[in-house]
């Protein structure tokens, strides 16, 4: 797959990714959670799939106990970093996600950035069940996704291509069934020549899917949006904001 130590584009990587998410959007989305969900100080909140902290170190600014919870160490250290800087309430924790158990009872929990779908069907009854066990009842969930099938069906794009610092990089995504997914390789080649591909899959479940899975672990699906608070999501609208009240 690659001619290099897999680390090579790490940094380059993860920049264009965040590059991909404007700083005005999760303001607003933090916004929207502090004022939509009535949040206090002092309250706890989950962060699952943190990436490098967007949500979690804005919210503990605000005076949140935030958990923040993800599989990269990277991105755990750059959080404790700000987090030990600015002496904020708010714990970072390197952990894969299926298996990890919470401390204690939480107010809310978010998973942003489209990260549920990194999960499969199986996968996620687990972390459901898991969020169900440590969110206090009237607790919500926010879920942010993009690859949901209203969303997937009318938004596939099969091939790509970019440059970023004179390196290229090339995607191809396939649709595929049983279990119902996107696989996308994405090759990078530096302007040095050195090339490095990696594999992403995103699983493709619908609303009802969702809905239902949700449903069996204790939660109630109680709005959809697509524009935090302002719009309600309609077939083939490139995001929404899942939101879930465990009953």
């Amino acid at each position: 797959m690659s001619n290099v130590n897999d680390t090579y584009f790490d940094g380059l990587y993860k920049e264009v990714w965040r590059s991909m998410i404007p700083d005005q959007l999760t303001i607003k989305e933090v916004a929207f959670i502090l004022n939509y969900f009535k949040l206090s100080p002092g309250q706890r909140v989950l962060d699952i799939m943190c990436g490098f902290g967007r949500h979690s170190i804005a919210l503990s600014r605000e005076g949140l106990q935030v958990t923040a919870v993800d599989n990269l160490g990277d991105y755990i250290t750059e959080i404790e970093d700000t987090a030990r800087r600015e002496t904020l309430p708010l714990k970072a924790i390197k952990a894969d996600i299926i298996p990890y158990q919470p401390e204690g009872m939480f107010d809310m929990v978010i998973c942003m950035g489209n990260s549920l779908n990194f999960f499969s069907p199986s996968e996620m009854k687990i972390l459901f069940e898991t969020m169900s066990r440590h969110l206090k009842t009237g607790g919500k969930m926010l879920i942010n996704t993009w690859t949901i099938a209203e969303i997937a069906f009318r938004q596939f794009v099969d091939k790509s291509e970019s440059t970023v610092d004179g390196t290229v990089f090339s995607t191809r995504s396939e649709y595929l069934l049983y279990p119902s997914r996107i696989e996308t390789e994405t090759s990078m080649v530096s302007a040095e020549g050195v090339t490095e591909k990696k594999l992403a899959i995103d699983y493709i479940v619908s609303i009802n899917e969702l809905d239902q899975l949700l449903e069996e672990h204790g939660f109630s699906v109680t709005e959809i949006f697509s524009v935090p608070g302002k719009k309600k999501f309609t077939l083939g609208d490139p995001r929404a904001y899942v939101i879930a009240e465990r009953l």
